[in-house]
């Protein structure tokens, strides 16, 4: 458990800097070189022709800073969810397998339930500790100790809302950056509406470039953050959508597989 934390945690940190590299690089050698060209050509246009319209350029719309930074944090949190995306694919594969060696007619007894649980237990360290085996082994181990049904339902359903809230916890930090790439874009606006206004003098005398180009900063910021945002909501709960599925496919593969053919002969039943 601690050197799976241990490598997410690394994974975590490279995808940040690999991002950080790529994007930065990006904008130093493709779009603050093309949004500079386009507008001071288009300053030229704007003090030669006063009704010169100017194009929305994208190298324009993303020179920022601010969204330079949403970039990284959309990149580093598309890496993140597609990791967790992977790992959950990877346990949904084990529901096509049948770990559970019964077939329809059969019971499986208390004292039999230590043979039924060795396939589970031969699986590989990495597949065992998926969500699927750990409630099969828990509710296997439970009906040997206890001999009661109930019990083994309720250790079932326990594992799973365990894992739930488990998988929920750990894209706190996908969360975290779907909060603050707005918030980067907020600062953004605010930063364009501060120098534009620091401008107004040059406005009153007739030079509006300055103030239009803050103006665009601030408007600029606040559209990419917004879309940007939308888009990694959208994965996220495709993400939360694909977990959900898991956990109650996982459940409903032990009811089917295991549950219903548990039974407790008549001299050890409880009354």
């Amino acid at each position: 458990m601690k050197q799976g934390l241990l490598s997410e945690a690394l994974y975590q940190l490279g995808a940040l800097i690999i991002a950080v590299i790529v994007v930065h690089a990006a904008y130093v050698a493709v779009i603050r070189p093309n949004a500079e060209l386009l507008q001071e050509q288009q300053n030229v246009q704007q003090q030669v022709d006063p009704n010169f319209v100017p194009e929305r350029s994208l190298y324009i719309i993303m020179k920022d800073f601010e969204q330079e930074t949403c970039i990284i944090l959309l990149l580093w949190a598309m890496s993140i969810i597609g990791m967790k995306m992977q790992q959950t694919m990877k346990e949904r594969a084990l529901l096509a397998r049948t770990l559970i060696q019964v077939s329809d007619g059969m019971s499986i007894l208390p004292e039999d339930a230590r043979n039924y649980a060795r396939p589970v237990q031969a699986l590989p360290l990495q597949e065992r500790a998926y969500l699927l085996p750990r409630a099969l082994l828990n509710g296997l181990h439970r009906f040997q100790a206890t001999r009661n049904i109930q019990d083994v339902a309720t250790t079932i359903r326990d594992t799973c809302e365990t894992e739930a809230d488990r998988m929920d916890t750990e894209l706190t930090i996908v969360r975290y950056i779907a909060w603050a790439i707005p918030s980067i874009g907020f600062i953004g606006t605010v930063r364009g509406i501060g120098t534009a206004l620091g401008q107004a003098y040059q406005a009153v005398s007739g030079d509006i470039v300055g103030v239009t180009v803050s103006l665009g900063v601030a408007f600029n910021s606040t559209y990419v953050a917004l879309v940007v945002s939308i888009l990694l909501m959208f994965l996220l709960h495709q993400l939360q959508l694909l977990q959900d599925r898991l956990v109650l496919d996982a459940q409903n593969y032990c009811d089917e597989r295991m549950l219903r053919h548990l039974q407790v002969p008549e001299k050890s039943s409880q009354l």
